[in-house]
C-alpha cells in the first residue's frame, strides 16, 4: 500500500524556521514525481514546491521563492521542506504528494498527484 507521511510542522514566530518531512513507504520513491502543497483555512489548496523524479528539476511558488527549499533524498525515501523566513501567511496544514509517471518532470498541479499524505499544520504566529 502506497503511503506518505508528513512530519515537523508545528508552531513558529514569524521568521522562524522549520523542516518538513515527507516519509514514503510501499514504493520506490524515485519512481515518483513529488510536491508540498498547502492549505489554509478558508483559501483552496495551492501548490508550493515540487520535485522531479531525479531531483534535477525544482519548482516553487512565487510566494515562497528564496524561503523555502525542497528535497529529497531517495535512498531514504524522503522528501523534505526546508521552509525559512516563515510569515503568518504561510498558515496552513502541509501536504506532501506524489505523481506516478515515468517522466522525471516537476509537477504543482494538485489535479495531477495520484498519492496524498495526511498532512501537518504550520502555524507561524509570534
Amino acid at each position: 500500500q502506497l503511503q506518505l507521511v508528513e512530519s515537523g510542522g508545528g508552531l513558529v514566530q514569524p521568521g522562524g524556521s522549520l523542516r518538513l518531512s515527507c516519509a514514503a513507504s510501499g514504493f520506490t520513491s524515485d519512481d515518483y514525481n513529488i510536491g508540498w502543497f498547502r492549505q489554509a483555512p478558508g483559501k483552496e489548496r495551492e501548490g508550493v514546491s515540487c520535485s522531479s523524479r531525479s531531483g534535477l528539476s525544482t519548482n516553487y511558488a512565487d510566494t515562497v521563492e528564496g524561503r523555502f527549499t525542497i528535497s529529497r533524498d531517495n535512498a531514504k525515501k524522503t522528501l523534505y521542506l526546508q521552509m525559512n523566513n516563515l510569515q503568518p501567511e504561510d498558515t496552513a496544514v502541509y501536504y506532501c504528494a506524489a505523481h506516478k509517471s515515468i517522466i522525471s518532470m516537476c509537477v504543482m498541479s494538485g489535479g495531477r498527484m495520484n498519492y496524498w499524505g495526511t498532512g501537518t499544520l504550520v502555524t507561524v504566529s509570534s
